[in-house]
């Protein structure tokens, strides 16, 4: 994807996507996931992609009919205020052209039924995100995109949503960008890590956790020798106990370090955190 300018603000990115299939994308801030969904979205008239192939036949991400097609959740959006929530949803399906949607279901599984009839403006963040997620699950788009979508939800509603994006993927194709690796540990069949607009990494949960295999330690220290590690290592955790402190290492190398199992927070760290003594990436 570049700019008007020949600026390449996301390079090297293909995908392959397929129905059924869950995909998340991995970055700190400013890395490019907004940007990317984005465009994807055809919200940025500024860029232009190589090329896209959507059901076997070329298109613009600004095109009419594929813009139909998708729905977009972002982190943020404050746009429709002074709509209530009945109110956005009829004015989203008008737009779709598709009738309105009977959203009682979703709106009982998100506890939200007491603020169909509440001005956006007046509902707190979480039970704003809930009601573009509802909106979002009602239309039934083919690409659904999701910026950050469990931002401002408690655990238990990080837990409802991933189980609801499991289920409503299974005729479209999801994409969810976070910085929060548990998200989408379970539920993505593929992860994209994005740095500075390129990608790092990619895989299935599975292979990236074993490509972190011989990368990750823990370690027994005295308490005093804490802070001395963490000024040169890349330490993923600190567990206090009886005499001493176990340290979770993660870096090629770790003299007098026992090797441990690497999970998926474990690839987050060795690709998007400094350390200074020990390379992690």
């Amino acid at each position: 994807v570049w700019y008007t300018a020949n600026h390449p603000v996301l390079s090297d990115f293909s995908l392959d996507l397929g129905t059924n299939e869950v995909v998340g994308l991995i970055g700190l801030n400013g890395a490019g996931k907004t940007t990317f969904i984005k465009t994807v979205a055809g919200l940025l008239p500024g860029y232009h992609q190589d090329s896209a192939v959507w059901e076997g036949q070329p298109f613009a991400f600004r095109d009419k009919a594929f813009k139909r097609r998708r729905y977009i959740v972002f982190a943020e959006d404050r746009s429709f205020q002074y709509f209530t929530f009945r109110e956005y949803l009829a004015y989203v399906a008008a737009s779709y052209g598709v009738p309105l949607p009977d959203v009682s279901g979703l709106a009982k599984g998100f506890h939200f039924e007491d603020y169909t009839d509440v001005l956006l403006k007046e509902l707190s963040t979480g039970n704003l995100k809930k009601a573009y997620l509802i909106t979002a699950f009602s239309l039934r788009p083919k690409l659904l995109l999701l910026d950050e979508p469990t931002a401002g939800l408690d655990p238990k509603e990080r837990v409802r949503l991933r189980n609801v994006i499991a289920t409503v993927a299974l005729d479209k194709v999801v994409i969810w960008t976070t910085h929060i690796v548990s998200d989408i540990e379970f539920i993505a069949r593929n992860i994209l890590m994005l740095r500075a607009g390129q990608l790092i990494a990619r895989g299935t949960p599975q292979e990236l956790v074993k490509s972190m295999e011989g990368k990750v330690f823990t370690l027994p220290v005295a308490p005093e020798e804490v802070p001395g590690w963490q000024a040169r290592a890349l330490v993923g955790n600190v567990q206090r106990r009886e005499g001493d402190v176990l340290l979770r290492i993660v870096g090629d190398s770790c003299p007098g370090g026992d090797p441990a199992a690497p999970d998926l927070e474990d690839v987050y760290l060795y690709h998007f955190q400094e350390s200074s003594g020990m390379e992690a990436g």
